[in-house]
């Protein structure tokens, strides 16, 4: 197809149409179809291979139609037997966990893993890092403590000021029991 008989502005709603003059031109849908392989082919040759792949085509329609019957009837069985879709969900998610970890990517991939986590855990700037980081938490846990054992102390304190006081206290009398008498 000559490409100035089609409109290749893509915001044109003529895109891709033949125009006027090429309307007109008959075309030989046999020769169109052909692709560069198929001219070395004789015509029997040709023929020969679009029935088998009508036979093919037809055989993969019959295979697809003879998948979905098996896999009605084995859903059938398994509904008969009680056995739930979750668990076969279960099953087939830890069959694929299972592939993917045998997988050269993830044993590759796990491997490489390895070898950065050795190489920093053994770099300079990992060891300072952990080594204050460390001694940041141990600083903390000790202020704390020092905190905890403060409030602590004062609240210990309150308790036995307020006992000791409540104890000194004489009990105040209810005035509408007894009568202060002059």
């Amino acid at each position: 197809m000559d490409s100035a008989g089609q409109d290749i502005n893509l915001n044109s709603p003529n895109k891709g149409l033949l125009s006027d003059s090429m309307t007109d031109v008959p075309v030989d849908t046999g020769v169109a179809a052909r692709t560069p392989a198929a001219e070395g082919l004789t015509e029997a040759e040709e023929e020969e291979l679009r029935a088998e792949l009508t036979k093919v085509e037809e055989e993969i329609v019959t295979l697809r139609q003879v998948l979905a019957a098996k896999e009605r009837h084995c859903g059938e069985l398994k509904r008969r037997l009680g056995l739930s879709t979750l668990g076969g969900l279960k099953q087939n998610l830890s069959r694929s966990w299972h592939d993917m970890q045998v997988s050269n990517a993830y044993v590759k991939t796990s491997e490489k893993l390895g070898e950065w986590n050795e190489k920093v855990t053994q770099s300079d700037l990992y060891k300072k890092t952990q080594e204050t980081l460390s001694q940041a938490g141990q600083k903390t846990s000790a202020a704390l403590s020092t905190v905890g054992s403060a409030i602590s102390r004062k609240f210990g304190d309150m308790s036995s000021y307020s006992i000791r006081h409540s104890i000194s206290m004489p009990a105040m009398r209810d005035v509408r029991e007894e009568p202060l008498t002059s």
